[in-house]
């Protein structure tokens, strides 16, 4: 009965992705893109739009980020098989690097040597090149993998 239940709590949780290459590169991009957050929303602000909107990406990718990151600890790729998951996310990386790059951009040329707003452009700058990392992984995932077992 003991070996039942530990088999099923594996099969519960993914304690393998929590140290995969992947599991990694999630949490340092939530923690990159919180920092990020806490920095410019902890600062005085410059321009009220910019910053916002720099909050606002780094709110919804951190949101996103760990959306995915559940779906791959909790494995629910495998019981929703409706979606193509390393689609989904590759998509929703695509999108949301270009919408972090675009924020980040805005936010360090409005930042005018503050410490906290140059510190969140640095960290938004942080998450994009994490977030870069992801899309040629989960590239790598859906189209290559797709296009050779075809």
């Amino acid at each position: 009965a003991a070996s039942s239940s530990v088999g099923s709590d594996a099969e519960l949780m993914d304690g393998a992705y929590f140290r995969s290459c992947a599991g990694m590169l999630k949490v340092a991009q939530m923690i990159s893109l919180l920092v990020g957050f806490i920095s410019v929303n902890n600062s005085t602000w410059t321009d009220y739009s910019a910053y916002s909107y720099f909050q606002i990406v780094t709110m919804c990718d951190l949101v996103m980020i760990l959306f995915f990151y559940i779906i791959h600890i909790f494995r629910i790729y495998r019981k929703l098989t409706c979606v193509s998951w390393p689609l989904a996310e590759f998509l929703h990386y695509l999108i949301g690097t270009i919408l972090l790059l675009i924020a980040s951009i805005v936010a360090a040329s409005k930042s005018y040597n503050l410490t906290g707003l140059v510190a969140g452009a640095t960290f938004g700058f942080l998450a994009t090149i994490l977030c870069v990392l992801s899309i040629w992984s989960s590239y790598k995932v859906s189209c290559i993998t797709q296009s050779t077992s075809k």
